[in-house]
This record gives C-alpha cells, structure tokens and sequence, in this order.
C-alpha cells in the first residue's frame, strides 16, 4: 500500500480539530462569564429575563446603558449588575399585550424597552414600585404612565415615545396634608405616591400608636371562625333532624 501524502485525508483532522478549539476558545472569551449567584437568581427570580425569546440587540437604549456602566453584564433580555438585580430590561418586539404578572421581577430597573409590541395604553398600576426607572420606552402610540405631571421630558418619534427623569410626585404636590400628621410621603412609580406610617404608628391614617398585635388579630379571627363554624353545624343539624 503507498503510503499517504502529507496533503491526505488522515493528516486534516488534526488540522480541524485546532481550529475547532481556537474557535471554541475564542467564543468562551467573546462571552462574559455569569457568577454562579446570578444565574442562580435568573433561575429562582428572574425569570422576566427569559419571558421573551433572544437577547438584548446591540444597539437598543439597554444594551448602550449596560455597556457604557461599570461591573454591568448582559444575561438574555436583562442587564444585571454583579449581585444579579436588574438594571436595565429589553422586551422590545415581544408580542406583548401587557408586560405580564412577572413584570414586577424588574422593578429595580432604570431603563425599560417596551417598544413594539401592541400594549394597552393604560400602564399606570402597571409600574406600582418602579421608583427607580428613569427612562421608559413605549410603542408611540402608548402614553407615558403618569402623564407629563411623572416625567421631567416625554418625546415622541416616529417609532416610539420616550420618558424620561421619573418626578417625585411628593416633591411637586404641593399640598402638605395630603397624608396624615403621623404619616410621610414617599414616591410608588410613575405618577403614583403612598403614605408611610411614622414608626410607632399604624392602622387607619397612621391613627393607632404601638405595635400591630399579631395575637389579638388572629384570636378575633379565630374566634370568628369558630362561632360561624359552631352555628353552620347547628344548621345542619336541625335540617337533618328535620328531614
């Protein structure tokens, strides 16, 4: 048999398998590696993240906002810092009617992408919490929750309505009753605003001084729930004895 030549098949494969480990290594690099804490919380928490399918696009508001910040990574449609809460969310093109009952994951958030996907106009319950969020990108033709009274600046373009500087409300009120004496104002979202009970204080406007008694209310409680139990049972028992 003649032996093969140094351009033959046998003498490739040691060819291809080093450019499938130079590739190999070179994409291991090109990706930032997740701390195990992080995708731990993805997995329990974090699961707006993965509501969409892919990742953010390179050049949304998202993606330019986590790469222009310190000690930021991009994991799926969120960016997340290194103890894995979420800074910036991506569900641009999603389908998306509503952002969903998982939305509340992203409250932490500072910048949202909303954009084209057909959403109802009415958002405001939507971000109860999202005291954070500093620019919030919408379909155009989806207002800004809160209206121009929650933002410093909404601007409209052809594809989109932006919000920006989320106002705190309790700052530009001006009514200093608007929560009781023994309560403070503190912002909820856009357009949205609650009132804190002083410590000490609870109940109705913040009228009740001391601590909430677990003990009193779970004995009115059980109490109640025995006395309903007691006369249903007498109930049936008079119409059993009756039939």
């Amino acid at each position: 048999m003649a032996p093969r030549g140094p351009g033959g098949p046998t003498s490739l494969v040691p060819c291809a398998a080093a450019l499938l480990l130079a590739l190999g290594v070179e994409r291991a690099l090109a990706l930032p590696e997740v701390p195990k804490q992080v995708r731990g919380r993805t997995e329990a928490g974090l699961q707006i993240c993965i509501q969409c399918p892919g990742s953010v696009q390179n050049l949304s508001e998202v993606a330019l906002f986590c790469k222009q910040t310190p000690k930021l990574m991009l994991h799926a449609r969120c960016c997340l810092n290194q103890k894995g809460t979420i800074l910036g969310l991506d569900l641009q093109n999603c389908s998306l009617k509503d952002p969903g009952p998982k939305f509340f994951q992203a409250h932490t958030a500072i910048i949202i992408d909303l954009q084209a996907n057909p959403l109802k106009d009415d958002l405001v319950n939507t971000f109860h919490g999202f005291t954070q969020l500093q620019t919030l990108i919408l379909p155009q033709n989806v207002s800004c929750p809160g209206g121009i009274s929650a933002w410093n600046t909404i601007t409209s373009y052809s594809d989109n309505q932006t919000c920006q500087g989320q106002r705190n409300l309790c700052n530009s009120t001006g009514d200093p009753e608007m929560c009781p004496e023994n309560g403070s104002c503190a912002p909820d979202g856009p357009g949205l605003l609650q009132c804190l009970c002083a410590d000490g204080f609870h109940g109705y406007k913040c009228m009740r001084q001391g601590l909430f008694s677990l003990i009193v209310f779970f004995g009115i409680l059980g109490s109640t729930t025995l006395s309903i139990s007691i006369l249903l049972w007498g109930t049936q028992r008079r119409k059993a004895k009756a039939s």
